[in-house]
């Protein structure tokens, strides 16, 4: 949190301390004198009160799927234990949020539940900003006011009964339900437009001061090829079991993208001591690191990123994607820490069954890219001196100063979805989920279904024979008027001494 938007006021009766203003202030918090207060924590459920009660989602946070669920004893957070990829805990168990104590802020967008109604979308509100008679009403420390959308009502509650609002929400149909009425979806309405303002604010708060402290990427090692650790081993070839191309010293542009190099097409770098244009090669991207020239920059809202500084042609090698080649324990092992440590930025990418990538301690300009549900970039696999590297390569051409992206691909760990802010047409709304079908995408699928549903027709009406369906021979004959059918026959094989008029 900013340090210089104000002082530090602590709580009376634990360690919590925060900064005094709404943005890191925790709900529920009550303010006392000398830069004190006392926290959520505090929170005492009155007996009887039915909006005291705990309460937990009936689906998985990251799979949506109902079943038998992991229920956190701290908010209404839910989960498989298959998802988590966790043992059954013993005793109480809670989320990696709430072990890292996050709790919901005013001007948060919530999902509350209330009584029998369904879960319903509802900001967080400044009590000394509600109505009179609503903040008069009887109140605990822990609880804060939220008002519903598509409505006027407000309701005091706490964390165990609210979740955090989040992208694409609105259209979830677990959340949503179905049969909806008009005054439900107009909170969700409401309650999506409201979010969508509250994020370009933080966005442009968050832009504000990291441009005003001029801050750095965080700190990594800068390395220019892949590093192993642990028993990962980089495989190598011998010279007599990498392809040779037919490629020519003559040819314009040998080896290059738009040659018909074998190799390639293939997606294997030429070896220097095995192509026949020797020096005029122009697949050896990988081992010369022939990288396009990019630039390390702050986004809006995605954090650091990466952008062309020239012009970048359609099929060009951008760079390529290095790191600390690790395997699957390692990885899990990682992802693991990461979970318990609150980390949320991965940068691992898998490099076949055995190995991945892990560019966070070290990499190099390539772990910058972000993702893209609508990319300008692809990684590709190549294989080089036998063993597989992976490129970054231009889908489209790139302009000066286009920020550079490529599908994650990401499989889904943790807690939960990871939200996508990439702002795509077609954003699905979290990574490693697929990208919704833009609207050319839907016309050119109706119109491919629509052209083998009539080719399936025209495939059902068949022409006549041409020899009688009875003794397999020609000349005169009479054909079945039923639509599909093809048979034909002689009038004397059919026992009739003339041929029938009419169908």
């Amino acid at each position: 949190t900013p340090s210089f938007l104000c002082r530090l006021t602590r709580c009376v009766r634990c360690p919590v301390a925060y900064h005094a203003n709404d943005y890191c202030m925790a709900a529920g918090s009550v303010p006392l004198a000398n830069n004190s207060f006392l926290c959520p924590n505090h929170f005492t459920p009155r007996k009887g009160c039915k909006n005291h009660e705990h309460i937990n989602v009936s689906w998985c946070f990251v799979c949506s799927e109902g079943g038998s669920l992991l229920c956190c004893e701290s908010c209404p957070a839910a989960f498989h234990r298959e998802c988590l990829n966790i043992d059954m805990p013993q005793g109480s168990w809670f989320c990696n949020d709430c072990r890292a104590g996050k709790k919901p802020h005013y001007k948060d967008i919530l999902w509350v539940k209330v009584g029998r109604y369904r879960w319903w979308p509802a900001e967080v509100t400044q009590p000394k900003n509600v109505p009179e008679n609503i903040y008069r009403l009887r109140h605990e420390v822990g609880e804060f006011p939220v008002h519903f959308f598509g409505s006027k009502d407000y309701v005091w509650t706490y964390q165990a009964r609210c979740f955090p609002y989040m992208e694409g929400d609105a259209n979830n149909k677990e959340k949503m339900g179905k049969g909806a009425d008009a005054v439900y979806k107009k909170a969700l309405n409401e309650a999506a437009e409201r979010f969508r303002e509250l994020q370009a604010e933080k966005e442009m708060r968050q832009l504000q001061e990291d441009r005003k402290n001029d801050k750095k990427p965080p700190p990594y090692k800068h390395v220019k090829m892949n590093r192993l650790i642990g028993k990962v081993q980089i495989i190598t070839a011998d010279l007599s079991e990498i392809p040779r191309c037919n490629c020519k010293v003559s040819d314009e542009n040998p080896c290059g993208i738009d040659s018909e190099c074998i190799n390639r097409m293939l997606m294997y770098e030429c070896h220097p001591q095995v192509c026949p244009v020797e020096e005029r090669c122009q697949n050896q991207c990988f081992t010369k690191r022939q990288y396009t020239e990019v630039e390390i920059f702050r986004t809006l809202s995605r954090g650091w990123g990466l952008c062309s500084v020239s012009d970048i042609k359609k099929g060009a090698f951008v760079n390529e994607y290095v790191g600390e080649v690790i395997d699957e324990d390692e990885c899990r092992a990682r992802i693991k820490h990461a979970q318990e440590n609150n980390i949320c930025n991965f940068y691992m990418l898998t490099l076949d069954k055995d190995r991945i990538i892990d560019a966070g301690p070290k990499g190099n300009q390539s772990r910058f890219m972000n993702h893209s549900c609508q990319p300008n970039c692809e990684t590709q696999k190549w294989t080089v001196n036998g063993d597989t590297r992976v490129g970054l390569f231009a889908l489209e051409d790139i302009p000066t100063g286009v920020e550079l992206t490529f599908n994650y691909n990401l499989e889904c760990l943790g807690n939960g979805k990871t939200v996508c802010k990439c702002g795509a047409p077609n954003c699905s709304g979290f990574l490693g989920v697929r990208p919704k079908p833009s609207s050319e995408d839907k016309v050119g699928k109706l119109k491919k279904k629509v052209a083998v549903k009539r080719k399936s027709q025209l495939e059902v009406t068949k022409e006549r024979e041409d020899e009688c369906f009875y003794c397999g021979d020609g000349g005169p004959i009479v054909s079945c008027k039923k639509l599909g059918c093809p048979k034909v026959y002689h009038a004397d094989c059919l026992n009739l001494s003339k041929r029938p008029a009419g169908e």
